[in-house]
């Protein structure tokens, strides 16, 4: 109860209004379900005549869910796992009837099938539910094939609903990458800002934002996922696929640039905290490559050309290469700067050699 208690309090501290957006954000895919349930029941009922079509708007329902991502598997997870389930509890009934050591050989016997199928963890809960259903509530082998067309039906209106998805999760991708390209623009000057006060708290401060950057890379890559899986899933937004392509590829480039900056943000709060002196060449280069990385998330925002960000970031990378060597804060500070332009190239589509070359090799000073 206490280990519960600590995970649920910080959900408790939510505010209405995050609440509401949170809402506000799921409001279509609930719709989506609300719908796919309806008309999986009402095909399932008036067009095939089931009396009791329960596991129609269930299956649909579960294969809907609340985000847009592998809808297709988990529609064919809920069919296979049905099947399972029915196939294996009926075949039990019928030889040897209903019980409690039945309940136990039957489910276990119906998980491990799906297992050994090297299923998903859809599948093997649905070969289970369904083996518990038909070993207890429903013991009529006879029923077993309505119940898997059930789930048929089922996924296949929760299909044709996901055809129909909003423009929304194409979108979303893109506006992640150039959002936390922004956060990355914010953090490299509040950094050098807190340097330069001579701020350790503001310093540590943005240092605290840095590690909290991995939310964000978390929901890029479930959003490129659930872009993806829409073009699939819909023919009217297939044209879109190249596209959605491109945006989930920038996500591991992303996710290394996210990292160096954290590493620099850190190494740069303990030079305030230590009031380690530092290059002035070397805060006038992290403001140059912040200034860069929000030139290029104004440009993916816009889904315009980046060949301005990319000429501010060889322009960075070119001075990185005049920067003196100093303390050791500065120059693993130098370090990550580097890396992160790199990063931020191919982010913006240039491949390793290019981005590469883009950072030439230090010149040594006297």
């Amino acid at each position: 109860m206490i280990w519960a208690g600590r995970r649920l309090a910080p959900a408790l501290r939510v505010g209405p209004r995050a609440r509401l957006r949170r809402w506000q954000r799921a409001g279509w895919q609930i719709l989506q379900c609300a719908v796919g349930a309806g008309l999986a029941w009402f095909v399932a009922l008036h067009l095939l005549g089931h009396p009791d079509p329960f596991f129609a708007p269930v299956a649909a329902v579960v294969a809907l869910g609340i985000s847009y991502g592998a809808r297709f598997r988990r529609t064919i997870e809920i069919v296979v796992g049905v099947a399972v389930g029915v196939g294996v509890a009926d075949a039990f009934v019928a030889l040897v009837g209903t019980g409690v050591w039945q309940i136990v050989v039957v489910v276990a016997t119906a998980m491990s099938i799906a297992v050994l199928l090297d299923a998903g963890n859809v599948l093997v809960t649905q070969a289970g539910v369904q083996a518990v259903i038909v070993t207890t509530l429903l013991p009529v082998p006879e029923a077993g094939l309505g119940r898997w067309l059930d789930a048929v039906v089922g996924g296949a209106v929760a299909l044709a609903v996901a055809a129909v998805a909003p423009g929304s999760p194409l979108r979303r991708p893109r506006e992640l990458v150039a959002s936390t390209l922004v956060e990355v623009a914010d953090l490299l000057h509040a950094a050098t800002t807190a340097v330069r006060g001579g701020d350790p708290d503001g310093a540590a401060r943005t240092l605290e934002r840095a590690r909290q950057t991995e939310v964000r890379l978390v929901e890029l890559r479930d959003a490129a996922s659930a872009g993806l899986d829409v073009v699939r899933v819909s023919p009217f937004r297939r044209r879109h696929r190249d596209r959605i392509r491109s945006v989930s590829r920038q996500a591991v480039p992303l996710d290394r640039a996210v990292r160096n900056v954290r590493v620099l943000v850190r190494r740069l709060a303990t030079a305030a905290r230590m009031a380690e002196p530092l290059p002035r060449e070397l805060l006038v280069l992290v403001d140059e490559l912040a200034d860069a990385a929000g030139t290029l998330a104004e440009q993916i925002a816009a889904e315009g050309d980046v060949s301005i960000a990319v000429a501010r970031l060889r322009r960075v990378g070119a001075a990185s290469a005049e920067v003196p060597r100093s303390t050791l804060s500065g120059d693993v500070v130098l370090g990550q700067v580097r890396s992160t332009i790199v990063d931020l190239l191919n982010v913006a589509g240039l491949p390793d050699e290019e981005a590469l070359a883009a950072v030439p090799a230090a010149r040594s000073h006297p």
